[in-house]
């Protein structure tokens, strides 16, 4: 499943290429342009600081521009081997510096090397590397100035050692900074992708309830009448030939319905080329449970209101359901459907006078359970057992305010 991209500014969901590319990716290929681009800057901006500060420190050399080209092509392995990278820039530098050779860009590879230590977690390394740099600095400033080139080196001023502490303290912030943020980032790619799947697997659960419910109504009216089929096929035919036309527009409904569900898995995201039903389609469940031989009273209490597009199609879902319990598992072939509209809810009941048939009263667990989830989804409630005079009632209260409000 391809990551979505956040709208907002790059800073806060990370750069456009960061959603695109792997890390594993990343770190298996060397940063070639990058590293040249580098060397290039290191080289020409020391000469220029060796220019600059001629008289002051030694003349670059090829051992100077050996150690400047060793500090740049450790900055090609920076992704796979931060820490390797951020050590033997310090050290480079150090050796560097040591040696009496300009101050410039040399820095900067210890600072590219250090940065992506501490980006990629490697924070004492990184800060280990900064020390060594600093303390070898203190020490050739300091102290060892006296014995190393050049013979008219002298002590530096601790107003300069201060300039130099600002500068690594905001290299390390900045370091800091991209750690959190790429941390931060990290977080927010696998909460989208976690989102993502959890869509998806509420999207495959509703599609299930769906399929599960039309199936288990249509064939629990073709069973019925297939029985009755078989049963007066040699008796009464005319009667026989009418469970047939009944099993015909049953099996057509079903897959008309099952169509609509399925076409939602090949084109995500597009209008339904069908409504939903609702309770609107009351009078057909009422049709169809007479032809399976259940004989159905419904009544409405209440204004009649609208019903928000989810909340019809759980009713009608939830009344479907439990009429094909009544027929499938009841031994009463009569039903009672009360539709009840008030200001906040809707409260739908459904009862038979019993007794079950089978060992599962009132239907099986995954018919129940999928009422439950459907009721649940919109903030509703179902109670679903057996009455205290018999025979079996289902209870949906689904709230109407709150559906409203989404």
């Amino acid at each position: 499943m391809e990551e979505q991209r956040v709208p907002g500014p790059w800073w806060r969901h990370g750069p456009p290429w960061w959603n695109r590319r792997d890390e594993e990716e990343r770190r298996a290929r060397l940063p070639w342009p990058s590293t040249l681009l580098m060397t290039a800057f290191v080289l020409i901006g020391s000469q220029f600081a060796g220019h600059a500060q001629d008289g002051h420190r030694a003349q670059l050399d090829v051992f100077a521009r050996v150690l400047l080209l060793v500090a740049c092509g450790l900055l090609l392995w920076r992704l796979r081997r931060p820490v390797l990278v951020a050590s033997g820039t310090a050290a480079t530098a150090t050796v560097y510096l040591g040696a009496g050779y300009p101050y410039g860009p040399v820095l900067l590879t210890v600072a590219v090397g250090c940065f992506s230590a501490v980006v990629t977690g490697h924070r004492r390394a990184a800060w280990g590397a900064v020390a060594v740099l600093w303390a070898g600095r203190l020490l050739t400033a300091h102290w060892l100035y006296r014995w190393l080139p050049p013979s008219t080196d002298r002590a530096a001023s601790w107003y300069q050692e201060l300039v130099v502490a600002t500068w690594v303290v905001a290299i390390v912030a900045l370091s800091e900074l991209a750690r959190v943020r790429r941390e931060q980032w990290a977080r927010e790619r696998a909460e989208r992708a976690q989102a993502a799947r959890r869509r998806a697997d509420e999207e495959r659960l509703r599609i299930a309830r769906e399929l599960h419910d039309v199936l288990a109504h249509s064939i629990s009216v073709i069973n019925v009448q297939a029985g009755v089929g078989l049963a007066l096929l040699d008796s009464d035919p005319e009667q026989a030939r009418g469970a047939l036309t009944t099993i015909k527009a049953a099996s057509k409904e079903a897959l008309g319905e099952v169509r609509q569900v399925l076409a939602t898995l090949r084109a995500p995201g597009e209008a339904p080329r069908a409504p939903a039903p609702g309770l609107d389609r009351l009078p057909e469940l009422v049709e169809q449970a007479a032809s399976a031989g259940l004989t159905v009273a419904t009544e409405t209490e209440g204004a009649s209101v609208s019903l928000p597009p989810g909340t019809d199609l759980a009713a009608f879902r939830i009344v479907q359901e439990a009429l094909t319990n009544v027929v499938r598992h009841s031994g009463s072939r009569h039903a009672r459907v009360l539709v009840s509209r008030t200001e906040g809810a809707l409260r739908l009941r459904v009862d038979d006078d019993g007794p079950a048939t089978g060992a599962d009263a009132g239907g099986s667990g995954n018919g129940l359970a999928g009422m439950r989830e459907r009721a649940a989804a919109l903030g509703g409630t179902i109670e679903a057992g057996p009455r205290d005079d018999g025979g079996f009632r289902v209870l949906a209260v689904l709230p109407l305010r709150a559906e409203e409000d989404r």
